[in-house]
């Protein structure tokens, strides 16, 4: 019997395919935001953890802002504590450079988010002014040539990533070529590797999508109008980096008499800033799915009651030739689950879809969650159940008498 239902009900989405496909839109949308975001999460959550595991704990980042507090004892991370506050100034980063606790200091200056070879532009990059002292911070693996260095102070040199690299040179040596960074050319000088990718710390910016600029001729690209974004820190060797926190502390409150606008994070407050980020944009879209789940639902009621009143003479003659109310109310039951299953796995799909497109387009790295789509394909079945049973109740008890006369 329940054979019978899947093959009735498959037959009865094909004889409408577009208001069956329409009638799945708010499933298919709830699912694959939900999907989609979650993985993402998961993907930024492990970018971070590889990023402390490769760093050290003895790295700090001090950003604009200040920590918010819930009102117990414990201070809690928020990203919308680094918003609308001052920014760090050239002041900071030399006041820090002279603790005895810290071994280097590196600011990043975010100059723009364009870069350009000839005909080719990058719009989705991050050009940074740092310092040579980034190097001995990240570490990271060069594909061709070098890290530039403190002679190269005020050149106009410049060190890719490896996402820039491909897209402006199509994966040729780029060492020696131009990238044009608000009309002034900066020559390449170093490419990083591919594997070296990661996030800048609590910047969120990819290195593979990065091009670094010295700090000087960052600056004179934007007429001295520096905006340091965040400073880089390493503890000096055998220093107890809560130590140079309390350091970087004391300096940075003296330079603005007594002010709090900052932030020093370590490694670890770092990786729960990105949780607590994470986790607040997957319930405010887990919100949005939801609506649209609750949306989708209703509308598949909604089809599912007009075709119980386009096909009563259909149930009526099944009840006429001995079909129980048990089966056309499983009849029934099983259309309108083909309906949220079918929108839910065809949800999963556009998901995987917008991951190979993200992979390709954008510094994001979704990590595929099988427990996230296994909850997903549940939810669809238990939306099918509830927005199925009314529709499903009116059909079983049509009278079949009632339902031969009147089509």
């Amino acid at each position: 019997m329940f054979s019978g239902n899947v093959k009735t009900a498959i037959n009865s989405l094909r004889s409408a395919k577009w208001r069956s496909l329409l009638t799945m839109l708010g499933i298919i949308i709830g699912i694959s935001s939900v999907v989609t975001v979650v993985s993402l999460g998961e993907g930024l959550k492990q970018q971070v953890v590889g990023q402390i595991n490769s760093l050290g704990s003895d790295v700090l980042t001090v950003r604009p802002g200040k920590l918010v507090s819930d009102g117990s004892a414990k201070e809690k991370l928020n990203l919308l504590a680094f918003l609308s506050t001052s920014t760090l100034s050239e002041q900071d980063v030399t006041s820090i450079s002279k603790l005895p606790s810290v071994g280097a200091v590196v600011p990043i200056d975010f100059v723009t988010n364009s870069a350009s070879n000839g005909g080719q532009r990058l719009d989705n990059v991050s050009v940074l002014g740092t310092s040579s002292e980034l190097n001995d911070i990240l570490r990271p693996k060069m594909d061709f040539g070098g890290f530039f260095t403190k002679d190269n102070a005020g050149d106009n040199v410049a060190v890719i990533g490896a996402a820039v690299a491909t897209q402006l040179f199509g994966g040729v040596n780029p060492i020696g070529h131009s990238v044009n960074v608000l009309g002034q050319d900066f020559v390449v000088r170093g490419a990083i590797n591919p594997s070296a990718g990661g996030l800048i710390s609590a910047q969120q910016t990819d290195l593979n999508y990065t091009v670094f600029l010295p700090f000087e001729p960052a600056k004179a690209l934007v007429d001295g109008k520096v905006n340091i974004s965040q400073i880089l820190i390493r503890a000096k060797t055998g220093v107890n980096p809560d130590a140079a926190v309390a350091d970087v502390q004391k300096t940075l409150l003296q330079n603005r008499s007594g002010t709090e606008d900052f932030t020093v994070l370590k490694q670890d407050q770092l990786l729960e800033l990105t949780g607590g980020v994470v986790n607040t944009a997957t319930g405010f879209v887990t919100g949005l799915a939801a609506v649209a789940l609750l949306v989708g639902g209703i509308g598949i009621m909604d089809i599912m009651l007009v075709s119980v009143s386009e096909r009563t003479r259909e149930i009526g003659i099944r009840k006429a030739i001995g079909a129980t109310n048990r089966q056309i109310l499983s009849q029934f039951l099983t259309e309108g689950l083909a309906l949220t299953i079918g929108g839910g796995f065809i949800g999963i799909i556009v998901s995987l879809l917008i991951f190979v497109l993200l992979r390709l387009y954008t510094g994001l790295h979704p990590v595929i969650n099988a427990p996230v789509m296994i909850l997903a394909v549940v939810v669809s079945i238990v939306v099918g159940i509830i927005f199925s049973v009314a529709p499903a109740l009116k059909a079983a008890r049509k009278d079949p008498i009632v339902a031969l006369r009147g089509e």
